[in-house]
């Protein structure tokens, strides 16, 4: 009886693999080298020509500071009251112009235009409109009889102010995925609580929250994230000021930058990139797991 030989295996091919070495050069380059980089820097006083490792020296410093760790607070409160507002505004916002209104095409592009904007250019615009004595929007208070605040000399306002500008401009980004979110709802849902006598309201809590719990996923982690990265319109509205009353972490370490304590400032980046890590990721794992076992 012949002897039926098996087929040799087949060796997996490495040539797929290949394909993801130009993206890994370009991420070990451009992300990988300069943090590890950072890390070594943020440990050493360092200029453009030498540098001398001090060890832990510029981290001690940094929390030693009083208006670091104000900047410290303010970006964290930053970054919570900018998402948060995203989130109810955007998804508001998303679950009107998903409704049959007049002009919803319009509307929607209205909407989405800031995000399109140049930040420091809405920096700009909002710091005249938001003048104390002359800006439009304080004039217009007092012709109502209303004597408006100083948004963004007094102290206590300063810092808010500057978030309900990002929200303005970033609600957009919210609003357009929290609309493909509720596009993406089988109109089925829907129809059955019609059926079953639901409200809009009851719809809306029992059948459009959790069906759009992934946008609201990326909408929390996008924003979060801006929110505490943000320098730009920090920058252009206030530079920090009144005092320390608006800095953040980003700004902050601009102007270590600018002071030429470069190791601190440097040390001022590595904490930021930790205070990123260390409130997102948990952030992001337990947001995913509601939804899995949803």
């Amino acid at each position: 009886m012949a002897r039926v030989q098996s087929p040799a295996r087949s060796r997996p091919s490495t040539y797929p693999g290949w394909f993801f070495l130009p993206a890994a050069i370009i991420y070990g380059v451009l992300f990988l080298l300069p943090t590890f980089a950072s890390l070594y820097f943020s440990l050493t006083r360092w200029t453009l020509f030498n540098s001398t490792f001090i060890g832990l020296d510029n981290f001690a410093q940094f929390f030693r500071e009083p208006f670091l760790i104000k900047g410290l607070i303010n970006t964290v409160i930053y970054a919570v009251v900018s998402s948060g507002l995203k989130v109810v505004l955007g998804l508001l916002l998303a679950v009107l112009l998903t409704s049959q209104i007049a002009a919803r095409g319009y509307l929607r592009s209205v909407v989405f235009f800031p995000v399109l904007v140049s930040t420091v250019g809405v920096g700009i615009t909002f710091t005249v409109l938001m003048h104390p004595t002359q800006g439009m929007i304080n004039e217009g208070l007092a012709m109502l009889g209303i004597k408006g605040p100083g948004w963004l000399v007094d102290p206590n306002l300063a810092l808010i102010s500057v978030a309900l500008v990002d929200v303005w401009k970033g609600v957009g980004l919210a609003t357009v995925i929290y609309i493909a979110g509720i596009v993406a709802i089988p109109q089925d849902y829907y129809e059955a609580a019609r059926i079953d006598g639901s409200t809009p309201w009851q719809s809306f809590i029992y059948v459009t929250l959790p069906l759009c719990r992934p946008a609201t996923v990326t909408v929390i982690t996008l924003s979060f994230i801006g929110g505490l990265r943000t320098f730009d319109l920090i920058w252009a509205m206030t530079r920090g000021g009144p005092g320390f009353a608006s800095d953040t972490i980003a700004s902050v370490i601009y102007k270590q930058y600018q002071a030429g304590f470069y190791g601190l400032s440097t040390a001022g980046n590595v904490v930021l990139f930790v205070l990123i890590g260390v409130l997102v990721v948990p952030l992001t794992m337990l947001l995913n797991r509601k939804e899995g076992h949803e």
